[in-house]
């Protein structure tokens, strides 16, 4: 399994361009998982598995025809970091990371001058391009437009190896 990041302040478009990379990467013949970090408290499962997390459940299952979700509570546990979450994915060919900026695997930055944050690639050395709409003279990286989603997997492609 491979791993590559995708970057940002948040409200920059990092979502946006995962939600129109994967099936780029899909039609390429790449698997692709995703782990997204969120600073807000995401709403997964119904109310029967959000009751049995607050009954005290440390990890509930919920199953169907379409699919399954497994749900971990932490219960006043500290947010794992990545390198745990990593070990749950097995049999797939990338795993596409949104944010954890400061984490040493290689990723891009999804980058918008108009929120007025610094450009991350200045300084973290993880980062191996930038996605703008404006060009970028601070960093020697390779940058993408928004729109090239088909540049950004096949440079995601080349950088992993496949």
């Amino acid at each position: 399994m491979k791993i590559f990041g995708i970057a940002g302040w948040s409200g920059s478009g990092k979502t946006t361009l995962l939600v129109r990379l994967i099936p780029a990467l899909n039609r390429l013949g790449i698997e692709v998982a995703t782990v997204k970090h969120t600073h807000h408290n995401p709403a997964v499962g119904d109310d029967d598995c959000r009751a049995l997390a607050a009954a005290g459940a440390v990890e509930t299952l919920v199953a169907s025809r379409r699919r399954f979700a497994l749900i971990n509570e932490f219960h006043g546990r500290a947010e794992p970091p990545l390198d745990e979450l990593v070990t749950r994915f097995k049999g797939i060919d990338l795993l596409l990371i949104e944010g954890f900026k400061w984490a040493p695997h290689p990723k891009l930055e999804v980058w918008d001058a108009g929120l007025g944050k610094p450009l991350l690639a200045a300084t973290e050395a993880s980062i191996v391009a930038v996605v703008s709409d404006l060009p970028v003279a601070e960093v020697p990286l390779p940058r993408f437009l928004r729109d090239d989603v088909e540049g950004v997997a096949q440079f995601i492609i080349r950088k992993c190896g496949f």
